[in-house]
């Protein structure tokens, strides 16, 4: 059964309530426009930031310095508790609640998705939950609950995602009625019968089936990279695709991208979420040979399913 919902605390107040200094360690994008949100809410909080991977392009976006961030193990040193994001494909933050552990310090891990609970803090067989789980929304908090029932689940309110419909609505009457934006995502596996990786298998049934949507020949469709995403990976799929209106996104933000899209598209993409709660026409593109999308929320178009 799952423990009692701890629901709707205010973020400023949950923060506050961690003992100060507090580190936070972030490596996904994810997580980390979640905390750091909250972080910029916070600014009489004494932080002592840990930034690896794309949070540190976050870090730096939001108008930090980059020779603020420190190493774990300073952070640690000096740190009354311990606050960490929950990428599944790095080690640092896994690290980080292993070590707060050993040293008796409160850690708090935010998951800012719905999928890979458990892998997210297992390594090498070595399961290591926080203290205290915090998630943004009410599927979050079930799907916590079930799977780590003897931990504390604490639900906050998305001020990350609160930012982006502000930043969204700032700008002007979508422009271009077939605009389509592709929010793309690393998947990093490949399906039974597939011959290529997850995200470029999705992407091509997406091509395949852009006419159950709109006309092909006057869709205009912006890809938009994820920030792990390697500079130059779509090159060629782009080359091979030069017949289609297909580009790269050039917008200066995921907001702007959004703004400019009566259509928006991916796979499992935190980005999809924004764009749904944004009233766009928002689209699932896992093909039938992945399984279901895993997103919760109501109101996303599964293209598998348009006839």
């Amino acid at each position: 059964m799952a423990s009692p919902r701890m629901y709707f605390i205010s973020p400023v107040s949950s923060l506050r309530s961690l003992t100060q200094p507090v580190a936070v360690v972030c490596h996904d994008a994810g997580a980390a426009s979640v905390i750091l949100a909250e972080m910029q809410a916070c600014t009489e909080i004494n932080f002592l930031p840990v930034m690896k991977g794309p949070s540190i392009n976050l870090w730096q976006t939001q108008g930090n310095d980059i020779v603020d961030l420190l190493s774990l193990e300073d952070a640690l040193s000096r740190a009354g508790s311990v606050l960490t994001g929950t990428s599944w494909a790095s080690d640092i933050e896994h690290e980080a609640r292993q070590r707060a552990r050993q040293l008796g310090l409160h850690s708090v891990a935010v998951i800012d998705h719905w999928v890979n609970y458990a892998s997210r803090f297992t390594r090498n067989g070595d399961i290591v939950p926080p203290d205290e789980f915090w998630v943004t929304d009410g599927y979050a908090y079930e799907i916590a609950s079930a799977i780590f029932p003897e931990t504390p689940v604490r639900e906050i309110k998305n001020r990350y995602l609160q930012n982006e419909l502000e930043k969204i609505s700032t700008y002007g009457p979508i422009l271009n009625a077939n605009r389509v934006l592709y929010v793309l995502e690393p998947l990093r596996f490949t399906w039974p019968g597939c011959t290529q990786s997850g995200e470029f298998e999705a992407l091509d049934y997406f091509v395949e089936n852009l006419g159950k949507l709109m006309n092909p020949r006057t869709a205009q469709v912006k890809l938009r990279p994820h920030p792990s995403d390697a500079t130059g990976k779509y090159d060629a799929w782009l080359q091979a695709h030069a017949h289609l209106d297909i580009s790269m996104d050039k917008s200066c933000s995921l907001a702007q991208a959004i703004s400019e899209a009566v259509w928006v598209a991916g796979c499992e993409s935190m980005a999809l979420v924004v764009a749904l709660a944004a009233g766009r026409k928002t689209i699932g593109t896992l093909p039938p040979e992945a399984p279901l999308c895993r997103l919760p929320q109501s109101g996303l178009i599964h293209l598998r399913f348009v006839r």
